[in-house]
């Protein structure tokens, strides 16, 4: 069991980090637009992002969700989640501490999945790093249901493939030397069973980029999320990302630890929040006193306190859970829970800081704008909410069975029946009891069971 103690040579670790990123990351904030972080071209932000992450190297701290081979340290989750949390109070934090989305999930899959020639090509690089990559899944017709999508690879007579089709929403693939694409390679069998990945390099002819589309503060043009023309692009099985029909477990595998990233990095943010209403509240006099004095105005910190609390710990106990089972499957109601609550509780908090902040709080010269909208991506991104909620009814419903008779199993009359059967002895003695023995036992079995 997690003791909630944390070792003191890696606490020490985090303490370096806490300072790190307040002094030296979170004023990086205001400087770049937040799509730049992945722009390798970008020399200015890359002259200051340079030294910083050499810093981190220095601490032993890169890329630490890869194992020593990789160059990373192999920590567990909960090491990865404490250092999550301090990473999500700055947007430019994972780049300067080699675990930036989508990079990172593609890292451990190419270090998975892919073969020796996918690693040398880009696998390196990208831990060093040097390039950037792009997940692209999402089809424009499609949304969160892959039932729907229709890119696909056809085998052709030499054995290559062809790939046809539109992915949306394709991060950072303006910047990206390389795209990981899920195609369908199968369409006769079920989509879990006939989708498949493939490593394309960005400028391999057919790939096309129609438009970038920003997110709903950027102006037009300026964003990194591509709409993707797959024209007739050449690929071959070396091309392939595992096997062909792989690409639902290599997803499962990159989205189960990146989902419990996100969320720690939202109790970070939305811990941010809170850390500016208090100030505020100590900062501000209204109707003859501080802010800080009303009971409103506690209420709403009191409350936010405790649901950022309870979402620290419910995703920690996660993050302990896969560290235990080493099995993201059997960890899955807990993660798409995590997912659901980075979403509610990050927008809550921040919608309740842009309030007692007023006017101030709704202008572009503070961040919540940024960080609101940061909420309900978490909502979208890795699956819609509601689809995850599905997922954990399902796994709930798993454990429970349906009533054997007509009446609920915890119908008054039949427990109290069966209790009385049990302890007749006790309850001929004397002492008071519930009227519901002396109702019971004036009702005969055909009247409890009809």
């Amino acid at each position: 069991m997690w003791s909630f103690e944390t070792e003191p040579e890696f606490a020490e670790k985090l303490d370096w980090m806490r300072d790190f990123v307040r002094t030296h990351v979170e004023p990086i904030d205001s400087l770049f637009h937040q799509d730049q972080a992945y722009n390798p071209g970008n020399q200015a932000l890359r002259a200051i992002l340079a030294p910083l992450q050499a810093e981190v190297r220095a601490q032993g701290l890169w890329a630490c969700h890869l194992p020593p081979a990789l160059g990373g340290n192999g920590y567990g989750q909960v090491r990865l989640a404490l250092m999550n949390e301090i990473l999500g109070r700055s947007f430019f934090a994972p780049t300067v501490f080699g675990t930036a989305a989508p990079d990172t999930g593609n890292a451990e899959i190419l270090a998975h999945f892919g073969t020796a020639a996918q690693k040398t090509a880009y696998l390196q690089p990208l831990l060093d790093g040097e390039i950037v990559s792009c997940f692209s899944m999402t089809e424009p017709q499609g949304g969160a249901d892959p039932r729907q999508f229709t890119c696909r690879a056809t085998r052709q007579p030499d054995g290559s493939w062809r790939l046809n089709g539109r992915k949306w929403y394709s991060s950072n693939a303006r910047w990206a030397a390389f795209l990981i694409v899920m195609a369908i390679t199968d369409p006769d069998v079920p989509v879990h069973q006939g989708a498949s990945m493939f490593v394309v390099p960005a400028d391999r002819a057919g790939v096309t980029i129609l438009r970038n589309v920003g997110t709903t503060f950027d102006p037009p043009g300026s964003g990194s999320e591509a709409y993707i023309d797959y024209r007739d692009v050449v690929l071959h099985d070396a091309d392939l990302l595992g096997a062909a029909g792989d690409a639902f477990r290599i997803a499962q595998f990159r989205l189960g630890g990146g989902r419990v990233h996100h969320a720690m990095r939202s109790v970070g943010l939305a811990a941010k929040a809170l850390d500016m209403m208090c100030e505020r509240v100590l900062s501000r006099t209204t109707q003859g006193s501080l802010l800080a004095d009303k009971q409103m105005v506690q209420e709403v910190l009191a409350d936010c306190w405790l649901d950022i609390e309870q979402f620290r710990l419910f995703v920690m106990r996660t993050a302990w859970k896969i560290d235990q089972l080493n099995d993201y499957k059997a960890v899955r109601e807990d993660i798409s829970a995590a997912k659901i609550l980075a979403s509610r509780v990050l927008i809550s908090t921040v919608s309740k800081a842009m309030h007692l902040h007023g006017s101030l709080g709704i202008s572009n010269e503070m961040p919540f704008g940024d960080m609101l909208l940061r909420g309900f991506v978490m909502g979208i991104a890795d699956g819609p909410d509601e689809v995850h909620k599905v997922t954990i009814a399902r796994q709930l419903l798993r454990r429970h069975r349906a009533a054997a008779g007509l009446f609920p199993t915890t119908h008054t009359p039949a427990v109290t029946r069966a209790a009385i059967q049990r302890h007749a002895a006790a309850l001929d003695l004397p002492g008071e009891t519930s009227p519901w023995i002396d109702y019971v036992r004036g009702l005969t079995a055909d009247q409890l069971d009809a």
